[in-house]
């Protein structure tokens, strides 16, 4: 029973460090990163689609991204579809290859960066504090049906707070790297 609530309880925080991670792919450095483009979808035969599934994007140096079209026709959907994102890039077609040079991030945008980071990295904190509140509840609730001694929920208790301070120290991990990676270059 206990074991289950500390299984679930590991689970729901691996998910939530994933969703850091992939919150954080799309937080652009300045490097060229072909995951930078992930949430952008391209209307294609009437449905919106993946661009990864419509295109070849490819990293061309480290400041230029370079999206091929799987159809000639889809180069001016593609083209469009990348300008309308929120992530402010301006795209340039050459024959059926469109080029998108990745602009140098100034210091007022990286420390903007900065802080959406710690955002994100905060809500993480709060996620995981939230699946141990959870779990913790869920230890009371077997303990005052007396399914399990006072010693069990106590250990049991601080097991799921050694799960929790191991999901956070790698939480902040996570925002130190991409902290670096933004102030850098």
């Amino acid at each position: 029973m206990i074991n289950d609530i500390q299984q679930d309880a590991s689970t729901r925080m691996k998910k939530s460090v994933e969703s850091l991670k992939s919150e954080l792919s799309k937080i652009r450095t300045g490097r060229a990163h072909p995951s930078l483009l992930d949430q952008i979808t391209v209307s294609y035969y009437g449905s919106e689609t993946p661009l990864n599934q419509v295109a070849n994007v490819a990293i061309e140096d480290s400041r230029t991204l370079t999206v091929t079209p799987w159809e000639k026709s889809l180069v001016q959907a593609v083209e469009k579809a990348i300008m309308s994102s929120d992530l402010g890039l301006n795209p340039a077609t050459s024959g059926t290859v469109i080029r998108i040079p990745l602009p140098p991030l100034t210091e007022e945008r990286r420390r903007d960066l900065v802080k959406l980071v710690k955002h994100e990295a905060e809500n993480a904190r709060v996620a995981i504090r939230n699946i141990r509140r959870d779990a913790n509840s869920e230890i009371k609730e077997l303990l005052k049906e007396k399914m399990v001694s006072e010693d069990e929920a106590h250990a049991a208790e601080e097991k799921i707070q050694k799960i929790t301070d191991q999901f956070i120290k790698e939480i902040e991990k996570l925002l130190e790297k991409k902290e670096a990676d933004l102030l850098s270059m």
